[in-house]
């Protein structure tokens, strides 16, 4: 084809108006539009009917990086491909689109589909239809944007991804959770989330300055990415605050063991600018349909499990159930009222005895915060010591502990000291030795007779700040512990240069050590030789059973502290005791350790067949329950327990006399992350849907309507009316 251009070269002008030549007629025409295409502004292309490309500017060949002759014969959309979703222009409509519907083509732009130089073009035509309405093809022009639509890309993708991290950003995965859970609802399909908080990075921010604070933030991500896997949307949403979109996943023992694996890496520490940093998590799960149909109620649902994680102790996961809803508002009164407590003086402190292991007699008692609430009475420190670290407070109540303790030992009989426990926040004031110094001074203690436990998070940041703080309490006199050994964060390195004088065997090496297939029992050995090997005496927390005593007994342990010996007394019972001479503490408790059956008193159903009972759940364990309200129910019987909330468990009934049931469930229960036990899956809202109920996340009423079927004859069973005992 000798090209578009060469047809209108022989055209003669024309007149214009009144006789007057048009200046610029059609050779002038042609000769303007072939400098145009040589010009590389705008080039030409035509296509035939069968939307083959019949000619295109020589230039624009030249662009793609091949001869025209090899261009001519291909099809619009072999040299034009369409771009993918993330890339189109919202205001555009694709060009297939457009070809189909033979009308004239809008500016639209597209990615070059061959050639050796990889572009974006802008293309639009006109319809070419001859006399008798037939359609002949595209006339149209083209133009490079390459570098238009690449830097309008690196905008959309700076509006849709974090900067710092790489990963989308909240926007991005907000709009993501929404049209994802809409298309869900209509194929009834399932979707998770988690909300990952980062716990103590605030401390490492402030120690070690905002550039380090960002290169952990890039770890962290890095980790997650490795841990989750690529069938996910990881996205950063806030400062240290991060969500994971989980397609089709609805199992929450998958969920709970992806949940502490998140953790377990995200605590390991960091390498950054040289120095070692330590932080963890907390994680909030939430799952749809379950927890919440539409994105904002499956949001606030993995943020109400969020709080309890982290009103739990941190470092932990929670799974979302009706009742946060009550504990988030409880939370909420205990941060209004805990500002108050110590002016109000409600705050005390009670001892718990550590004792030696050779003779049971006290050695020293560890003081444990009690917040005795003007209306509701004891509330525990679980509830309340998360909460002020969270408010900021911690420090006060900290110096207020420290006094108290110094002013109540310093007239106690005998050589009995006192362990103090220090946060991580009181650790890194600059004044927190100066706080220490005046508590002795003012009480007029032996310095000798207080002990600080620390816990291993002290060491996150600044390492020889540190060692310098521990050597200036050291010359104060008083003793050093290291506190909740092993639980995450050890280091040989800080154990070999820090002067403690105990190390504390954390409670979770010490539960269940002496049951088959636990290699506890070998931790603890390690920890006792390493302690004596560099000079430090060994507490072995937790012991709650006489198994357990003999077995940390047997490993070397120095001293002994838990619930088999005493819980955490008032300093007067001490002090009387301590008076009369009374030091002994005999062991008293249960023989033997039982690791997962939770004592319970709380209604639940019961269904066989399609009859529905009221029974009471008396223990619940991993692999079974006992129930009691059915009269003499036959060993064997297949059975459904309705835990609440969706729950099912699958059971068979293996003991049973009179009016109780021991049940063995066909799927073992899993750890739902607040040492409590749930199911690994639930009734869907879409089974209830399909029911005849309206689809919304679930509430107990509603499963009791599915699950319950109306019967007129007799049922199999005799339900008997169980009192509180």
């Amino acid at each position: 084809m000798a090209g578009l251009l060469s047809r209108l070269k022989k055209v003669e002008p024309v007149e214009q108006g009144e006789g007057e030549l048009n200046p610029f007629g059609h050779a002038s025409r042609a000769a303007l539009l072939g400098s145009l295409e040589n010009s590389d502004l705008g080039w030409f292309w035509a296509s035939d009917a069968g939307g083959r490309i019949v000619y295109l500017s020589e230039p624009a060949a030249r662009r793609i990086g091949k001869p025209s002759e090899e261009i001519v014969g291909l099809t619009i959309t072999e040299i034009f491909a369409p771009l993918d979703d993330n890339d189109t222009p919202t205001n555009e409509r694709p060009l297939k689109f457009q070809l189909a519907a033979r009308n004239a083509i809008r500016p639209v732009t597209v990615q070059l589909g061959i050639g050796e130089h990889p572009g974006w073009w802008e293309i639009a035509g006109v319809p070419q239809i001859d006399e008798e309405g037939n359609f002949n093809g595209y006339h149209g022009i083209a133009r490079d944007v390459s570098e238009e639509h690449e830097s309008k890309r690196n905008a959309e993708k700076l509006s849709r991804y974090d900067s710092l991290t790489g990963l989308s950003n909240r926007h991005r995965t907000s709009k993501l959770l929404e049209t994802t859970l809409t298309a869900f609802k209509a194929s009834k399909r399932s979707c998770a989330i988690m909300l990952i908080d980062l716990d103590r990075f605030k401390q490492v921010n402030d120690t070690m300055g905002h550039p380090a604070g960002d290169e952990l933030l890039k770890q962290v991500a890095g980790r997650l990415r490795r841990i989750l896997g690529e069938d996910v949307e990881i996205g950063r949403i806030g400062g240290d605050e991060f969500k994971v979109i989980m397609p089709d996943e609805e199992d929450r023992g998958v969920l709970g063991d992806l949940a502490q694996r998140t953790i377990q890496m995200i605590s390991q520490p960091y390498s950054v600018n040289g120095m070692r940093a330590v932080i963890g998590c907390s994680i909030g799960v939430a799952i749809a349909p379950f927890d919440g149909i539409e994105s904002d109620e499956l949001i606030k649902a993995a943020d109400l499990a969020l709080y309890a994680a982290k009103g739990g102790g941190r470092g932990q996961f929670r799974f979302y159930s009706s009742d946060l809803k009550d504990q988030a508002g409880y939370r909420h009164q205990i941060e209004s009222d805990l500002r108050d407590a110590i002016a109000k003086d409600e705050l005390e402190m009670h001892f718990q005895p550590i004792v030696d292991a050779k003779t049971h007699e006290v050695a020293c008692v560890e003081a444990l915060m009690r917040w005795n609430h003007h209306e509701r009475g004891m509330i525990s420190p679980a509830d309340f010591i998360p909460v002020a670290e969270e408010v900021g407070i911690i420090r006060e109540m900290g110096e207020w502990a420290l006094n108290n303790v110094c002013q109540t030992i310093v007239n106690w009989p005998g050589a009995v000291t006192a362990a103090v426990n220090v946060s991580a926040v009181q650790f890194s004031s600059e004044d927190f030795v100066e706080i220490v110094r005046r508590a002795l001074q003012k009480s007029g203690v032996n310095p000798e007779r207080i002990e600080l436990e620390i816990t291993e998070s002290v060491f996150v940041g600044d390492m020889e700040r540190a060692l310098r703080v521990f050597a200036e309490l050291k010359e104060l006199g008083v003793q050093l512990s290291l506190d909740d050994f092993g639980t995450g964060y050890s280091s040989l390195s800080y154990l070999r240069d820090a002067p403690f004088d105990k190390i504390k065997i954390d409670q979770s090496f010490v539960r269940g050590c002496t049951a088959p297939d636990n290699r506890n029992d070998a931790i603890i050995a390690a920890v006792v030789g390493l302690a004596g090997a560099l000079g430090m005496k060994t507490v072995a927390e937790g012991v709650e059973t006489k198994d357990e005593l003999e077995a940390v007994t047997q490993q070397g342990a120095t001293l002994l502290q838990g619930m088999l010996f005493s819980r955490a007394i008032p300093g007067e019972e001490i002090l009387d005791r301590l008076e009369r001479g009374e030091l002994e503490f005999k062991p008293l408790g249960p023989a033997k350790y039982r690791s997962d059956r939770r004592t319970q008193f709380r209604k639940i159903g019961l269904i066989h067949g399609d009859d529905r009972y009221n029974v009471f759940l008396r223990n619940l364990s991993k692999t079974g329950a006992k129930v009691e309200g059915l009269l003499d129910v036959p060993v064997g019987t297949d059975i459904v327990l309705d835990l609440g909330g969706g729950q099912l468990a699958v059971a068979t009934v293996r003991r049973s006399e009179g009016f109780s049931q021991g049940v063995e469930f066909e799927t073992h229960l899993i750890n739902d992350g607040a040492n409590g036990l749930c199911t690994r899956h639930r009734v869907s809202p879409y089974q209830l849907e399909a029911a005849g109920k309206p689809l919304r996340s679930l509430n107990d009423e509603a499963v009791a309507v599915y699950t319950g079927a109306a019967r007129t004859s007799p049922k199999a069973f005799v339900e008997v009316e169980i009192g509180r005992r």
